[in-house]
């Protein structure tokens, strides 16, 4: 049986790789519109962070994401992201 080959990605946050299984994309469109995307399949550019509390507050805090998306980042993404970990 083959063996499949698990995607990396990496946080941009904490810079480390980890499975994409276990990261959250974050993407903006043509538009410049923000959305949490589940699937990871949305066209885009994106970026991807840890579902973790702190790397979420800290992305906040830095505006890492902006610079990475290159685009406002509304506060809501943020509190949606912080609500999924619940």
């Amino acid at each position: 049986m083959k063996v499949r080959k698990v995607p990396m990605r990496t946080c941009v946050v904490t810079k480390e790789s980890k499975p994409k299984q276990e990261l959250v994309r974050i993407v903006r469109n043509k538009e410049m519109e923000v959305s949490i995307d589940l699937t990871g399949k949305a066209p885009g550019r994106g970026a991807y962070l840890s579902l973790d509390a702190e790397v979420i507050k800290k992305a906040q805090k830095s505006n890492i994401l902006e610079r990475k998306l290159e685009a406002k980042i509304p506060d809501k993404i943020y509190d949606d992201l912080l609500e999924m970990i619940k």
